[in-house]
């Protein structure tokens, strides 16, 4: 029986790549394009290539010309973020935020609103610790992100999620655990006011 040396650094590109592989390749894609370094045209055709890539080789092809992100030991990790409805409401979003791992929405007498549509996740995961209280707390997702409330306790209030369970790529796995509370939570994806608020005010680079 031959033994096979261990591949080197610069051998790597005949290697088989993973699902983690092409999703990270997929992720700095769309950040390239929110970034405006390549057009939407662009981004499809890429996108989906790295989703068929089968080597490393293949995936290196796609980002060859775009700057190296940095290496997540090199991401100092941002502090839980914390919104308190209080007596006069809070929210996040939908403008662009970056987002931590830990979240935490109390409704308060006004509620909360959190809005991810154009939020900046780099992480693979994030809990959002959500406590309707008297007034209720809305969560908001982008279209291919998806939330896991298994954990949820509905409370009085009750838990409404309309979310759809089709994870794309890439996205983060959004945790929501806590409490409905007296009026309960919300998780949803934009709706049509939204979406048309969305379209007419697109990201600014």
């Amino acid at each position: 029986m031959t033994v096979q040396p261990a591949p080197r650094d610069d051998d790597r590109g005949g290697l088989r790549a993973s699902h983690d592989d092409r999703e990270a390749v997929v992720e700095q894609l769309r950040d390239a394009a929110a970034e405006g370094r390549i057009d939407l045209d662009e981004l499809d055709e890429r996108l989906e290539r790295a989703l068929t890539a089968k080597t490393y080789a293949e995936l290196d092809a796609l980002t060859v010309d775009l700057p190296r992100p940095p290496a997540p030991a090199d991401l100092p990790p941002l502090p839980p973020l914390e919104l308190k409805g209080g007596l006069h409401g809070a929210s996040r979003g939908p403008g662009r935020w970056e987002v931590p791992a830990q979240v935490i929405a109390r409704g308060g007498l006004a509620g909360v609103k959190l809005d991810f549509s154009r939020a900046e996740c780099r992480l693979p995961e994030v809990t959002v610790e959500a406590y309707g209280e008297a007034a209720g707390v809305t969560i908001v997702l982008p279209d291919g992100w998806a939330a896991d409330t298994t954990a949820m306790d509905p409370g009085i209030g009750g838990l409404k999620d309309t979310t759809t369970p089709d994870r794309l790529p890439g996205t983060p796995l959004i945790r929501v655990v806590g409490s409905g509370g007296m009026a309960g939570v919300v998780v949803r994806h934009p709706n049509r006011w939204e979406r048309r608020k969305l379209a007419s005010n697109p990201p600014r680079d």
